[in-house]
């Protein structure tokens, strides 16, 4: 019942604001106004034309849009004079409209639909050879540009985002944005509800050659969820638009201990009612892994010290697929269907060789540890979509349906096989195996809906629900006389289901030079996690509210400011909830948490801008009940595990500075440098009041060098400097990548070659930041890995369907499609 005073409370409060500002929008003085149409060779809707408005006079040019989706233009509120209209496309030629007069006898005019006729001369001899940058900085957010780019050939969504500004990757897939865990990544703007193992596993699948850019969003606005503390970052999938049928074949091959093959097919076709795509992706990839650990267990007075070692060879198989139709109602309305999935298997073969003493140096015995393990992932999601636009001034209404549901198998055996100090048999082995299948099942839907009040003020409107069930089995079975018996004590079922209810409303207004965002995002959520074998249930109802602030001021032509606040929730992942233990080997494992609470961060940002190049931002952020990995040792059992436990709070404190740079014609670049300052605070843990802090930062840098159109170099290199996380400080990491690109066939075919961590810098060395916890984790992985690949383009390639988004209205457009 409260929940839904609240609910009715909200809404209300916006309809009674939205009805204000229509009256208050009505009341304003009457100007004028000019509409159009613009229709390809074929009588088409020519989405994205560049329409100007000249005067008349000396045909200065006074304002530019775009044409919609369904190739209309509106230019309002007009002052009286006389105009002119020009349509301008690469390929076609300039048309004229006009004059127009507007004055008190006539306000509106309605243009005659334009027929563009192509221009034979600009076709034969066009060479495009301006596109967007590797990294491009928008006024909300940061975008890597991936689909061009010589680095992403070959490499998979995991590995292309430790090549992003501000963002790292540790050996587990977990995601940072400037020092700081808990991002929310989405897919094409939908959330994946996965735990951190599911994500990685789904990115690790998804090949660069199926992406088309990655958005990073460090203080996102109302209109999206409100988990992730530390901002979202939004990939991108390729949608090719273009009219006719077309598509790209791509193969490539790699090589650094072991293989690489990865190969693309994408396909497109595109007519008056409808378009349908689709692609698939297929990878192979077989990569080594080196862990040492060396540590000491117990008391002073009883010392136990491990030296562990372990090689890893694993090799995974993936398989990515996507197809879907929209179908064109008419020129306002489309129907959408889309299919998602993938598919990847894998196995690791680990050799484990532990060696034990009462001192450094020493081995008493040691245990030799022949480990497999054997996995499976499947994922597929439904989207049924519908987008309206209901009238000429940007009234839109945007609904998503959706149904997902992934599967995992993991089987592993461990052979844990007793040696003395001359290596001889010292007692019998101990073999057990873990099987561990699940089920992910997630239903959504949302409904958007903007309206453009006045010529300077826009809200839009929100509502979504999802439901998420999970089913984790756990079997520990024992080998045992020749057979294997179930461990009921270390078996379990853990079963979760959530359910969260939103709704939001933003209203945007623009005044001369400034522009504010005000946002407010009620979430209501449900969840249950009942750990079946233990029979221990948590249950949580809880409802909350996260408004968002944005200021932006433009000082002058080159000196841009702005402000944003924002509050948001971590919610634990279904992985974190679990209770099981899950083995690494035999002295190191993983336990799960059922009573983890929910994060919740307030975040301030103050943001810089010269000539839309130079960009400095500076934020701070607060955490109560922070969730952070712990690694600790049991003195007992003489074991090391991680969990992950509710710290008391975490400060964060980052500077981000970036600065692309055309150094010539030919030669450009572009820098980050991240900053950042984390401070984890709790008053118990092992029993004594904990603190940790440090400054670091993160470096970015990648260069360009484009001989000409068809062939260019690429490198980028980063740094990060020593860290603290929770419990953990990370030694230094960084690496260098090298990439070239030759494009042949009128660009149909295009080669690139890319080399990663060329000079074999990466690895990564983990200490711990409590004083009573001994010690050091080493890690190498086949970082260095050379890659080839051609990608062939085949098909209809009419530059009229490619939606170049650039013009005027450019982030207009930006921010009514943000989220979608």
């Amino acid at each position: 019942m409260k929940t839904k005073l609240y609910t009715s409370f909200f809404f209300s409060l916006a309809m009674v604001f939205l009805l204000f500002m229509r009256v208050n929008a009505q009341s304003t003085t009457l100007t004028g106004e000019i509409t159009g149409k613009v229709l390809d060779e074929d009588q088409k809707a020519f989405p994205y034309a560049t329409i100007s408005l000249l005067n008349a006079k000396d045909s200065t040019a006074i304002k530019g849009t775009l044409t919609g989706d369904n190739g209309t233009y509106t230019f309002k509120d007009l002052n009286a004079g006389k105009y002119l209209i020009a349509i301008y496309v690469v390929g076609y030629k300039k048309t004229f409209k006009g004059p127009y007069a507007i004055g008190a006898d006539k306000r509106l005019f309605q243009v005659e639909q334009v027929q563009l006729a192509t221009d034979a001369k600009q076709l034969k001899g066009v060479e495009i050879v301006k596109q967007k940058p590797l990294i491009e900085r928008q006024i909300d957010k940061t975008v890597l540009n991936i689909e061009n780019s010589v680095l992403a050939s070959g490499n998979t969504a995991l590995e292309i985002l430790q090549k992003a500004p501000g963002v790292t990757v540790d050996k587990d897939g977990k995601i940072s944005l400037r020092g700081k865990q808990g991002v929310n990544v989405m897919l094409d703007g939908k959330p994946t509800y996965l735990s951190a193992e599911q994500l990685a596993n789904l990115l690790r699948s998804t090949e660069g050659s199926a992406i088309q850019s990655i958005e990073l969003i460090t203080n996102p606005s109302s209109k999206y969820d409100a988990a992730g503390n530390s901002g979202i970052i939004n990939i991108k999938l390729k949608k090719n638009k273009n009219f006719g049928t077309n598509g790209s074949l791509s193969a490539g091959a790699g090589y650094g201990a072991n293989y690489k093959l990865n190969s693309g097919l994408n396909m497109n076709h595109r007519a008056k009612k409808f378009n349908i795509f689709g692609n698939g992706d297929y990878g192979v990839n077989k990569r080594f892994q080196e862990t040492d650990i060396v540590r000491v267990n117990g008391t002073a007075a009883d010392q136990t010290y491990f030296d562990q070692t372990s090689h890893s060879d694993a090799k995974r198989i993936n398989r990515n697929y996507k197809a879907g139709i929209d179908y064109f109602i008419n020129d306002n309305h489309t129907l959408g269907f889309l299919l998602n999935g993938y598919h990847g298997n894998g196995n690791d073969a680990a050799n484990v060789l532990t060696l034990i003493g009462d001192r450094p140096g020493k081995t008493d015995s040691s245990v030799v540890a022949p480990n497999t393990n054997e996995r499976k992932y499947t994922g597929i999601t439904y989207n049924l979509n519908y987008k309206g636009t209901l009238d000429t001034l940007g009234q839109e209404i945007s609904a998503d349906v959706d149904y997902s549901r992934y599967t995992a198998k993991q089987n592993s055996v461990f052979n844990n096989m007793y040696k003395d100090a001359t290596g001889q048999p010292l007692k019998p082995a101990y073999i057990f195996r873990n099987a561990s299948p699940s089920v992910v099942k997630i239903q959504a839907a949302k409904v958007d809906y903007t309206l453009p009040i006045n010529k300077e003020m826009k809200l839009d409107l929100g509502l979504k629900t999802s439901f998420v069930q999970t089913d984790n089995n756990f079997l520990f079975e024992n080998f045992n006389n020749n057979q294997w018996v179930n461990d009921a004590g270390k078996s379990n079922q853990f079963l979760y289901d959530e359910n969260i209810n939103a709704a939001y409303a933003n209203i945007n207004r623009k005044f001369k030079s400034t522009t504010v965002q005000l946002g407010l995002r009620l979430e209501q959520t449900n969840s249950k996690g009942n750990s079946v074998t233990e029979q221990k249930v948590v249950k949580r109802d809880y409802l909350n509210l996260f408004p968002t602030l944005f200021i932006n001021q433009e000082l002058s032509k080159d000196h841009e400011v702005g402000f944003s606040y924002s509050r948001r929730i971590d919610r634990p992942d279904y992985g974190s909830l679990n209770p099981f233990i899950y083995y690494v080997d035999l002295y190191s494992f993983r336990q799960g948490n059922p009573f983890l609470k929910p994060q919740y961060t307030n975040s301030f940002e103050f943001s810089y801008s010269f000539k839309k190049s130079l960009n400095v931002t500076f934020g701070y952020s607060h955490t109560n009940d922070v969730m952070t990995e712990v690694l600790l040792t049991d003195t007992a059992k003489k074991t090391i595990f991680i969990s992950v436990q509710n710290l008391a709070k975490q400060d964060s404190y980052n500077m981000n500075m970036s600065y692309p740079v055309q150094i010539t014609k030919w030669w450009s670049s572009n820098n980050n440098l991240t900053v950042y300052y984390n401070k984890f605070q709790t008053p118990n843990l092992l029993g004594l009041p904990y603190k940790s802090g440090r400054t670091s930062f993160n470096l970015n840098t990648s260069q360009t060098i484009t001989l000409n159109s068809s062939t260019k170099f690429e490198w980028s290199g980063y740094y990060q400097s020593k860290q603290v996380y929770g419990t953990l400080l990370i030694a230094p990491q960084y690496g260098i990548d090298l990439g070239a690109s030759k494009s042949f066939m009128d660009n149909k075919l295009s080669i690139k070659f890319a080399a990663n961590d060329i000079f074999k810098l990466q690895k990564s060395q983990i200490t711990s930041a409590i004083p009573s916890q001994n010690y050091v984790v080493n890690e190498r992985w086949e970082s260095q890995v050379f890659r080839l690949t051609c990608t062939y383009r085949f098909g209809s390639k009419d530059i009229k369907a490619a939606r170049q988004r650039s013009g005027s209205s450019e982030s207009e457009g930006r921010r009514v499609k943000s989220g979608k």
